[in-house]
């Protein structure tokens, strides 16, 4: 089974995906990766806040935070390997990696409109 895992910076929650103002790119991988598990690659994804004995269990996580220092996150693995660092993949790259149409994992706008002069 293939396989995406993230160690994220320390969030408000598990995705970042909270609050008054939310990080575009934020929305856009927690998206993608719920895209992703729907077509059965495994997600995993770690909050420093949230979950830091997971950065500390991982050698190569923990290493590369004694090196880089925490502003290198997201440190993102596919498959046990790490693949980049400081920035989430693109959706390309996803679709690339795990060999799926980049389309499936655009956001698309629902085509309902609703007329309020109706109402």
């Amino acid at each position: 089974m293939s396989s995406i895992t993230i160690f994220d910076p320390a969030m408000c929650c598990s995705t970042g995906v909270c609050g008054p103002s939310v990080d575009p790119e934020l929305t856009r991988i927690a998206s993608a990766l719920h895209k992703l598990e729907a077509e059965g690659v495994e997600v995993k994804r770690y909050n420093l806040a949230n979950d830091p004995a997971e950065f500390v269990q991982n050698e190569q996580v923990k290493e590369l935070l004694k090196t880089e220092g925490a502003d290198a996150l997201p440190f993102v693995f596919f498959n046990g390997h790490l693949q980049t660092t400081g920035d989430y993949p693109s959706n390309q790259e996803l679709a690339t990696y795990f060999s799926i149409d980049p389309q499936q994992l655009e956001t698309k706008k629902p085509k309902l409109k609703i007329d309020l002069k109706s109402i």
